[in-house]
């Protein structure tokens, strides 16, 4: 198994932590986002898209965290990312696509460089569109998680699962870009809850190889 991935990425360090809770074993193969690696014939032979993450299980390359986070959890199920019950898995999924899909896309690098790049932002408006993102999305997953009983010491009950292999990477990101978490103690309760495990450690951005 092969995980092609950038240590600073948020979508390669959800794959990573799955990988470490399932005691998967990989081969990381770093690629170089700032050196525009991604775009080179050779990756795009793997992934036509040129984004990071891409898994290679059994020679076949699969694309998408969130469908490498499901395929993972059907080919490996234990320990499940997914809680059993359907309105569970509902809830937990909902909670993964307003990280994966609502927030995190529109913050990624390649939107960054093209808003300063090709739309002549200055860094504070880069900033400001990046932290308008967070807040915005941050305080609907707060409302999510602070107001549901179903929400324990990680995002869907005692034990983690998939919505905090989102939640942990944009947090991350959130701190990088000085984003102010006081409005949202749920979310930074359950991030430091998060910190203590070692398989979210192990996959943080400073503890890869190709860390700068």
């Amino acid at each position: 198994m092969e995980l092609y991935g950038y240590w600073r990425s948020s979508a390669a360090y959800r794959v990573r932590i799955a990988l470490n809770l399932k005691g998967l074993q990989v081969r990381h193969r770093p690629v170089n986002l700032r050196t525009g690696e991604h775009r080179e014939a050779a990756y795009r032979r793997i992934n036509p898209l040129g984004r990071v993450p891409t898994l290679v299980d059994d020679d076949v390359p699969y694309t998408q965290s969130i469908a490498i986070l499901e395929y993972l959890e059907e080919r490996y199920p234990d320990p499940a990312l997914l809680p059993r019950e359907p309105a569970g898995r509902a809830r937990v999924r909902g909670l993964v696509q307003l990280v994966a899909s609502d927030m995190h896309p529109l913050n990624n690098l390649g939107v960054l460089q093209y808003l300063v790049k090709e739309l002549g932002a200055s860094d504070e408006q880069k900033l400001a569109w990046y932290r308008h993102w967070i807040a915005e999305g941050f305080a609907a997953l707060e409302a999510m998680l602070a107001d549901d009983p179903r929400t324990g010491r990680y995002c869907h009950g005692d034990m983690p699962g998939m919505a905090d292999l989102c939640l942990v990477p944009q947090v991350y990101n959130a701190r990088r870009f000085k984003c102010d978490l006081v409005p949202y103690p749920t979310i930074v309760r359950i991030d430091a809850a998060c910190a203590k495990l070692d398989d979210f450690r192990k996959a943080a951005p400073k503890a890869q190889p190709d860390a700068l």
